[in-house]
């Protein structure tokens, strides 16, 4: 199990500067990951629009319909991580970085190594996963 930080404990320099730079490495990739899937993403709108095609008798209308929109998913899910990482530089820049949303307890340096942009402790994490069931 993750040691907590001391309620007061704030992030060192050291710390600090070592989660902004996890987090602008974790930015830089989603952002190359936005920009594929939404490369992927026109490529598959503009090849339908190039075919006339009939989804009610079509057997490839429904796979490409379902291609698009599990690319799109994924496009939206690139973006949320994006927000939720702009949101920990904001945190982090503003003094609030590392502090559970949750319970207000520190956040495991640990597991914000692993996850730069966790909002929440294991605890409220592992709390909210099981109310999601």
């Amino acid at each position: 199990m993750m040691a907590e930080r001391p309620q007061d404990a704030a992030l060192s320099p050291s710390e600090q500067a070592t989660i902004q730079d996890l987090l602008g490495v974790d930015r830089e990739q989603t952002m190359s990951r936005v920009a594929s899937l939404t490369r992927d993403r026109d490529a598959i709108v503009e090849s339908a629009t190039l075919v006339a095609t009939d989804d009610e008798h079509d057997p490839e209308g429904s796979s490409t319909a379902f291609e698009r929109a599990h690319v799109q998913a994924l496009l939206d899910q690139a973006h949320s991580h994006l927000a939720d990482l702009d949101r920990a530089l904001e945190r982090l820049h503003d003094g609030t970085y590392g502090v559970c949303e949750g319970c207000g307890r520190p956040i495991a340096l640990e597991r914000l190594k692993v996850r730069p942009a966790a909002k929440t402790c294991i605890t409220c994490a592992t709390v909210r996963r099981r109310s999601d069931r």
